[in-house]
């Protein structure tokens, strides 16, 4: 296998994504976190909302306070009033409306909580999503290779939601009813320690559950939301695949694999409803047991006159106001680790490394020429294993400034690889690929995908108008500006006629037409017509084309080839070649078998020479015609006519 030369100064990165579960999901190395420790990592994205949750939870506790005010107000009145005939009917007018006074202090008080939190909690949500992207964005193609889309879409979506449920209502509501329960029990002390004691030890097994809950559900919740997001994969992959699914007849078959997910996901969100509702017997059971019997003592000591009946009132009237936060407790903490579960997911994208970034100390490139070069070039995917050989097994290759380089070979061989290591999609492994001198690791990413433009055979389509597709590599084209406008307008019309996209304007809004997602209401042929647009409005140094004409028809391919002729001189272009025609368009042939480039040459020297050359010719041809090629040492004659493949 071969290495990465020692003198290289870019050693090679590990690519981490999170090592895979055996369900599919992925999840970040490192020592299991507790709830507390997962959940204070939000507090970055949490701190400029906080002074407002904060006031939310000041607002919430005063309302707790006047509902815990109003028995002492009963207590009042029906030991002082109500139990005595020398009481005035005014001091019992007076004493309701205290209590109504205190009744709406304390809704106004639930109103103003409510205010306070709502638009923090999705000021932070889009906060969230908008980290999220921008990191999605950063994070190299080899992240993407791994990571399923429907696992990334349930993260940027239902977790995050549930996140923003969480700091605007869950959040809030369980610091401030653990605060009321402390500050309720203390309550429940003043008006009679023996019936506070018994509430307070037959509230332990509470706590036990609570404990229990959280060690069982955690785990349930985190399955449970990777299996939404492994739905979320399979709805996509079958509204993408929706023409090959219906072009086979296996709808039903795609129908029978999303029920088996839909039944696992089933399962276990009845997991998790069996561990809420073993939680709630608790929750419900212990209260009205400790009700019970603290109603009896109760009673026993108002009897022996150890308590009044206003205290033992105003007790139970108390017990009544904790009713709420206790009971609370049960869907507080399924919502907390839910959330904690989301906190943990979203994370694991955030704290993946970037491989691929832009170098502490970049260069730059003063006068661009264009001149590419790949110096003992390896590259293997991180987790290919070791006895493969490298798939870029040391490439060396110049392309000069302005020259037009075509790379040919059987599949396998290398080709396309390599042209996704110009832009850096993908980093080498060993050796170094210079512009101009410069290794591309050595420049900013900005710089570089300025200087190197790319079109790939699987032509990638927005949802956006024709122009904003072809002109993506053109902000210096965006604005209102009348000079832009027209400069914007000359860079789209001649991109559109070099790559014969001319379609565009005969649609119904013309160049402003949305094309749909991915593309899909175009054929395949104008989807690549515009892709190739898109590459040579972006006036790259460098120009790589990953066989961008593999969907055109002859004539089309001979039209786009006589004007690629003509934007190319200026432009170092390197092309995979999939058909002779494509091969013709270039000055000189790259030649690569088994990842290494073993010829190189003009056209008609290498099959004049390079007998591997030839044979390559003619696969290209023979599939070019709709024929298969034997490959050599195949039964039976197998001649190749020099001067027929040439002609």
């Amino acid at each position: 296998m071969s290495t990465a030369a020692p003198q290289d100064p870019h050693p090679p990165r590990d690519e981490t994504a999170g090592p895979e579960l055996s369900d599919g999901t992925h999840r970040a190395d490192g020592p299991e976190q507790t709830t507390a420790q997962s959940l204070v990592r939000l507090y970055p994205y949490l701190k400029p909302a906080l002074p407002r949750i904060t006031a939310g939870m000041v607002a919430a506790l005063g309302a707790s306070v006047v509902a815990l005010a109003i028995p002492m107000v009963l207590q009042k009145l029906v030991d002082g009033t109500l139990l005595h005939r020398g009481g005035s009917t005014s001091q019992v007018v007076l004493s309701a409306l205290l209590i109504l006074a205190l009744g709406a202090g304390e809704a106004v008080l639930i109103s103003l909580r409510r205010w306070f939190v709502l638009a923090p909690g999705t000021k932070v949500e889009a906060t969230l999503r908008n980290a999220l992207y921008a990191k999605l964005q950063r994070l190299p193609v080899a992240f993407h290779d791994r990571w399923p889309s429907g696992q990334l879409l349930s993260r940027a979506v239902s977790d995050l939601n549930l996140i923003r449920r969480w700091l605007s209502f869950g959040l809030v509501l369980f610091i401030v009813n653990i605060v009321t329960i402390v500050v309720g029990f203390g309550v429940l002390f003043y008006w009679h320690w023996l019936l506070a004691a018994v509430m307070v030890v037959l509230s332990i097994p509470l706590w036990v559950a609570g404990y229990f809950f959280e060690r069982k559900y955690h785990i349930v919740a985190r399955r449970s939301q990777d299996q939404q997001g492994d739905l979320a994969t399979a709805v996509e992959e079958s509204v993408h695949g929706i023409r090959v699914l219906k072009a086979f007849g296996r709808g039903r078959h795609a129908l029978s694999n999303f029920r088996a997910q839909a039944e696992r996901l089933r399962g276990t969100e009845l997991e998790k409803a069996r561990a809420i509702a073993g939680l709630w017997l608790w929750l419900l059971m212990v209260p009205d047991v400790a009700f019970g019997i603290c109603l009896l003592l109760g009673v026993w000591l108002a009897a022996h006159d150890q308590l009044t009946i206003g205290q033992l009132l105003a007790f139970f009237s108390t017990a009544t106001v904790l009713r709420f936060p206790i009971e609370s407790i049960g869907f507080l903490l399924s919502m907390t680790y839910d959330t904690r579960t989301a906190v943990d997911r979203f994370f694991e994208v955030m704290s993946t490394p970037n491989t691929i970034d832009d170098p502490a100390a970049p260069k730059h490139i003063d006068e661009p020429r264009g001149r590419l070069e790949f110096d003992q070039v390896h590259f293997r995917y991180e987790d290919s294993p070791a006895r493969f050989p490298d798939l870029v097994d040391g490439v060396d290759l110049e392309v000069r400034p302005g020259e037009t380089m075509a790379l040919v070979g059987l599949t396998g061989s290398g080709k396309s690889t390599l042209t996704s290591l110009v832009p850096r999609l993908y980093d080498v492994t060993g050796g170094a690929i210079r512009i101009d001198g410069v290794d591309v690791r050595d420049l900013t990413l900005e710089e570089l995908r300025t200087r190197v433009a790319m079109a790939f055979e699987d032509a990638t389509l927005f949802s956006a108008s024709v122009r904003d597709n072809v002109l993506l590599g053109r902000p210096d084209l965006v604005g209102d500006d009348p000079d832009t406008k027209a400069a914007a307008e000359a860079q789209l019309a001649e991109a559109l006629e070099v790559a014969q996209a001319a379609f565009a304007y005969d649609l119904p809004e013309g160049v402003d037409t949305k094309v749909g997602e991915e593309g899909l209401s175009l054929s395949g042929g104008q989807r690549q017509r515009l892709a190739l647009a898109r590459a040579v409005a972006a006036k790259p140094s460098v120009l790589v084309l990953d066989d961008p004409l593999s969907a055109l028809d002859v004539d089309t391919e001979a039209r786009v080839t006589e004007r690629l002729r003509r934007v190319l001189k200026g432009t170092t272009a390197l092309i995979v070649a999939h058909r002779p025609s494509t091969v013709m368009l270039a000055d000189r042939v790259a030649l690569l078998q088994g990842g290494r480039v073993v010829d190189v040459g003009p056209h008609s020297e290498l099959l004049a020479r390079n007998e591997h050359y030839r044979y390559v010719i003619s696969s290209l041809e023979d599939e070019d015609s709709g024929f298969g090629t034997r490959p050599p040492g195949a039964s039976g004659p197998q001649t190749v006519d020099t001067e027929e493949v040439d002609a």
